[in-house]
């Protein structure tokens, strides 16, 4: 197919990778990869699933190139394609959950347990290199970008039937019309418009009053480095009443891939007290941003390898200048079947994959000296 007179630089790389021409039809998607990467995230709640389903779902847009009419957007073609390769995974995979969704609190005593499959679990999310920007996606769009990979946001998400976890990102974070997404989902507008109701209800249930980045915006610069500085110079002085201090009345500490998790002062002192703060291991941290949040990521000391290692990522959630939230996702061995191992997880083994995905997704480096 020629080029004709005064087409757009994205009709000319279209009609180029209509004719077979690879390098052209990455060329044309390119610019749609991130907020592709983003959307199938929070359809996914994991970043490592949603690198196979962007991979599938390009596989799926240049076979099926041929059949681009034309009568919507290329960005909206995609996007109907990369929502539909999300549904796709979501009927083989089991629905992912943070533990506090997953089952009670348990005794610090008693150790975090027997770790679960790793795919039971949300996953963090880098703010880099997929870059997320600040602000709504369109103006129609109800929830701001960054807000919408926040992990309570995420977590809410995965609570939703799969077509109306669609229809709500679909049309509330990305700010497609009712009709766009019916197409989308080969479904009528007053169907996605109910869905759309009942899914805004069961979100609205378990999203807290204040969104991160509304937090992050009252605090300032100033105000959020002095919480998270705070929390950090507690945790490196051992001071087990001074993090207890800087954290909310109902703050929540949990460890996935662990179903265990701890709430309130009470618990969690005794659960600092007998595991990370026992004295029995050495931290060493690095300050990063994950799911539009501060985020600390956590290194123990390896005395084979005269190093620090990566641990847990910490993503932190903040609430009226104090911590309400810690969930450690740890990229230690979960293969053991003796919870003894457990209470004592920073002498296991890495696992790569979760290392690649908690530490080297965010640049963090391998090892700290």
């Amino acid at each position: 197919m020629g080029q004709t007179a005064g087409s757009t630089p994205e009709q000319q790389l279209l009609d180029a990778a209509r004719a077979s021409d690879e390098g052209a039809f990455q060329r044309l998607v390119e610019p749609y990869r991130s907020e592709l990467h983003a959307h199938c995230y929070r359809m996914l709640g994991s970043a490592h699933d949603a690198d196979d389903a962007l991979q599938d779902a390009m596989l799926r847009a240049w076979r099926g190139l041929e059949r681009f009419e034309g009568r919507s957007s290329l960005r909206s073609w995609l996007y109907r394609i990369a929502t539909n390769t999300c549904l796709d995974l979501i009927g083989k995979r089991p629905k992912r959950v943070l533990p506090i969704d997953y089952g009670p609190t348990r005794d610090p005593h008693d150790g975090p347990g027997l770790p679960l499959a790793e795919t039971t679990w949300v996953e963090p999310y880098p703010d880099d290199p997929w870059g997320l920007e600040d602000g709504l996606a369109a103006p129609e769009a109800s929830y701001e970008q960054r807000e919408a990979v926040e992990l309570a946001f995420t977590a809410a998400l995965q609570n939703l039937p799969p077509n109306q976890r669609a229809a709500l990102i679909l049309r509330e974070v990305l700010g497609f019309s009712a009709k766009e997404v019916a197409a989308m989902l080969d479904a009528s507008v007053a169907s996605i418009n109910s869905a759309l109701q009942r899914a805004r209800r069961t979100v609205d249930e378990r999203l807290p009053d204040q969104s991160q980045q509304d937090t992050v915006r009252s605090l300032g610069d100033d105000g959020l480095r002095e919480v998270v500085a705070g929390y950090v110079d507690a945790w490196d002085r051992g001071d087990i009443g001074a993090v207890v201090e800087m954290l909310t009345e109902d703050a929540s500490f949990s460890m996935p891939p662990a179903p265990s998790w701890y709430c309130g002062h009470e618990e969690l002192r005794e659960f600092l007290e007998v595991g990370p703060l026992s004295g029995a291991w050495r931290w060493r941290h690095v300050l990063v941003r994950a799911n539009g949040q501060p985020a600390l990521a956590f290194y123990s000391w390896d005395e084979e390898e005269g190093a620090y290692l990566p641990f847990a990522l910490n993503l932190l959630t903040i609430r009226d200048r104090r911590i309400s939230d810690v969930t450690a996702f740890i990229c230690r061995a979960t293969d053991s079947g003796d919870p003894e191992d457990y209470a004592r997880w920073p002498e296991q083994p890495m696992i790569e994959r979760k290392r690649i995905d908690f530490f080297d997704r965010f640049g963090l480096p391998e090892r700290l000296e």
